[in-house]
């Protein structure tokens, strides 16, 4: 045979052996279709069996995309279950352990003792309050308790609580122990040290506090554009006065309202009454400067300490 006459005919059979591929394939989707609508109307016996018969290309394709699963769990902080210990012991005797507090005590901490006061001791605390935990290592922790009397006095409490892992269990693991309270902490300097004279602002701040606390006119036209906040419902005091007013800023001092969009904060200290007396409070407040009145922009405490400012 000629090299061309070969040539010829390798060219034509080229498209052939292309045509049958294709085919082919054709009929092996036709044939996948054919089984799947087969299967889902034998039922789903049918449907398992062919999801396990799924080849293991497949499966490897889905076990290449594992899901991320969190497993972080945070102990929880056991002061509220001390303190509970500590309220019902100290107002359970050895005389009487079937009391209810005697029994709480002992459900808590089994293999605590407990207390056994002489006729003529002091009387049962009024409150007792977890003021101070600290955990250790193991899943223990030491809460210290404090127990307030009625002549005044406070005594206060370590106690060991166990936890699990979860943070869900705890257990008294032995007698409290009385220790010093607290010592006092050193009041952080403050920021506000601006003193401000009675006008615009101490007006602005006088009539808000005085809506806010005694229902004195409507909180909503002394607060800015965009802020929210309510008024203390029911108002739990019938009159106020303002005591005096400190800013963090120079700006509050000024005789006259400043620009518009100018911010200051500043510390009110008011006098409220009632029918039972009368109580002094204080309030942290920011205000802005808009259209030449003063606007409370938001109610804060505890924001502006030394070197504070925003």
């Amino acid at each position: 045979m000629s090299p061309g006459k070969q040539a010829s005919e390798n060219e034509a059979a080229a498209p052939m052996a292309a045509g049958a591929r294709l085919e082919a394939m054709r009929r092996r989707v036709r044939l996948s279709r054919l089984v799947v609508w087969t299967v889902i109307a034998a039922g789903p016996v049918a449907l398992c069996v062919a999801v396990a018969s799924t080849p293991a290309t497949v499966e490897a394709a889905t076990a290449a995309r594992p899901t991320a699963v969190r497993t972080t769990a945070q102990t929880a902080d056991p002061a509220g279950f001390a303190q509970l210990f500590v309220g019902a012991w100290l107002r359970s005797s050895a005389d009487d352990a079937g009391t209810a507090q005697a029994r709480l005590a002992q459900s808590m901490a089994p293999d605590v003792d407990l207390p056994d006061p002489a006729a003529d001791a002091q009387s049962k605390p009024e409150s007792v309050t977890a003021v101070r935990s600290a955990q250790r290592e193991g899943g223990t922790w030491s809460v210290t308790v404090a127990a307030q009397y009625a002549d005044g006095s406070v005594r206060y409490y370590a106690v060991p609580v166990a936890a699990d892992r979860a943070g869900t269990s705890f257990a008294v693991t032995g007698a409290p122990g009385v220790v010093a309270g607290p010592a006092r902490a050193e009041v952080p300097k403050t920021s506000y040290g601006v003193t401000v004279a009675e006008g615009d602002l101490s007006s602005a701040v006088g009539e808000f506090l005085a809506a806010y606390l005694t229902g004195a006119g409507e909180v909503g036209r002394y607060l800015a554009p965009g802020v929210k906040l309510s008024a203390v419902s029911p108002a739990p005091y019938t009159a106020l006065s303002v005591q005096q007013v400190l800013a963090v800023e120079e700006a509050a001092a000024a005789g006259q309202v400043p620009a518009d969009g100018t911010k200051v904060r500043v510390l009110t200290q008011v006098e409220a009454r009632d029918g039972a007396g009368r109580w002094p409070l204080a309030y942290e407040l920011a205000l802005k400067a808009r259209s030449g009145r003063w606007e409370v922009a938001a109610l804060e405490f505890g924001t502006a300490q030394d070197g504070g400012a925003r």
